[in-house]
């Protein structure tokens, strides 16, 4: 603690703070994540990643004036693992990419363009449903993950945008 005290207080105003919250330096990073609108994405999984973003963005609540749109481009791959000899796939990892850009609204330049992922692993079972559920549920989870890691990115960016 003694050796801690002396680093920390040279770090001053230029030290670590919170992202979120009145002491951070992305105060109102809440009210600009809410002024994101999210495109609708095709696909079921696009509109859990939408859903989940939306709901992260807005805390549930009525979204702010439009100041941003997120596009979000989804590719799905799943990757069988665990092949037996015969060829049968036993696990598979259901793979999400999605490539975004922030666009400005009021000049409609791009701001902040990337690539997220999300992978989540699932077993194959000899019942039809039982696969068809396992993967809906992995669809989901890497969705959630895509869906975090973009809020975080958009938070970042908001945080020291104008």
């Amino acid at each position: 603690m003694v050796l801690v005290a002396p680093a920390l207080s040279g770090c001053g105003s230029s030290g670590l703070r919170p992202l979120y919250g009145a002491a951070g330096i992305g105060a109102q990073a809440n009210e600009k994540l809410a002024s994101v609108e999210v495109v609708p994405i095709p696909g079921r999984v696009g509109q859990v990643i939408r859903n989940e973003l939306i709901f992260q963005t807005t805390s549930g609540g009525n979204p702010a004036p439009t100041a941003y749109q997120l596009d979000i481009a989804v590719r799905e791959t799943v990757t069988s693992t665990l092949v037996r000899p015969d060829g049968d796939a036993r696990s598979q990892i259901y793979n999400i990419d999605a490539s975004f850009k922030l666009i400005r609204v009021s000049d409609k330049q791009v701001v902040l363009t990337g690539t997220s992922f999300g992978r989540a692993g699932f077993e194959r079972f000899s019942s039809i449903f039982s696969n068809v559920r396992a993967r809906q549920d992995a669809e989901d989870r890497a969705a959630r993950t895509v869906a975090e890691d973009l809020k975080a990115r958009l938070s970042a960016y908001l945080a020291g945008a104008a």
